[in-house]
């Protein structure tokens, strides 16, 4: 899970895979928790419904750059460890992570949940094979779970240069205009639990949280005279922001999974 500090990541999924991306806000007082309980006796929310009501709480008070305290952070791990693909209306053998018999690939298909100014719910449903490229998450905190299958995940970490530099940091005298160096966080391939939640979504340039691409150039392409410890190798990398691929697109489709049912 990553919290905070995640610059960017890139996923791929090796077998058939759904990631799911969200959104969340803060939790309430238990008092309204009881009076709750107390309007809706003999009924149980879905795993979605709790889900939702626990993000609404957590982020209650969010906005860009602020990370729940390190309690809500357990409380929502909590309800997303209990939530699988079933909880949402998903099996392996839908058509969107199926092996296709033409040699055309399968789309990414995204399904809606809910979107609010804190948090978006929705579904990443990604087919054998298929990549999102390295992208970033602007003043952002973000949950990530895999519903099922298995998947590749990179992310870095910019790196801040300190006033002593080491000879790590000495090629950024020579590094070309638009390039900037980051370190990797994240580099595994994930088959424990692993979902998505960002808060707040992303927007519109104008709000500062419109998603950035990037192109990934490996450390000594533009090092200089700075040597890394063999150890180190691969750890460092060039990153360079690049306008969203051509060749990836998501495309939409309905949730058919249980509602969110707001309350008044």
């Amino acid at each position: 899970m990553r919290v905070q500090g995640e610059l960017a990541d890139q996923r791929t999924p090796e077998l058939s895979a759904v990631a799911r991306e969200l959104t969340s806000e803060k939790r309430r007082p238990s008092s309204k928790k009881n009076k709750r309980k107390q309007k809706k006796v003999g009924s149980t929310p879905s795993a979605v419904q709790r889900l939702f009501e626990t993000c609404k709480e957590v982020f209650a008070d969010g906005g860009a750059g602020i990370v729940p305290s390190p309690e809500d952070v357990d409380r929502l791990r909590s309800v997303l460890d209990y939530i699988d693909a079933s909880d949402v209306g998903l099996t392996q053998n839908m058509p969107y992570f199926r092996h296709g018999a033409s040699t055309r690939t399968l789309p990414i298909t995204y399904l809606h949940i809910y979107k609010c100014d804190k948090l978006s719910i929705g579904i990443f449903c990604l087919p054998p094979s298929a990549v999102i490229p390295l992208h970033n998450h602007p003043g952002m905190t973000v949950f990530s779970k895999l519903l099922f299958g298995s998947m590749h995940i990179k992310s870095y970490d910019w790196v801040n240069v300190p006033q002593n530099s080491n000879e790590i940091v000495k090629s950024l005298h020579f590094q070309p205009p638009g390039l900037h160096l980051a370190k990797v966080k994240t580099d595994s391939v994930f088959t424990a639990p692993l979902l998505d939640v960002l808060g707040p979504p992303y927007s519109n340039p104008d709000d500062g949280r419109d998603c950035t691409y990037y192109n990934e150039f490996h450390y000594k392409s533009f090092s200089g005279d700075g040597n890394l410890a063999p150890e180190e190798d691969g750890v460092y990398a060039w990153l360079e922001a690049k306008k969203k691929p051509d060749d990836f697109f998501v495309v939409g489709a309905k949730y058919r999974g249980p509602k969110i049912i707001e309350q008044s």
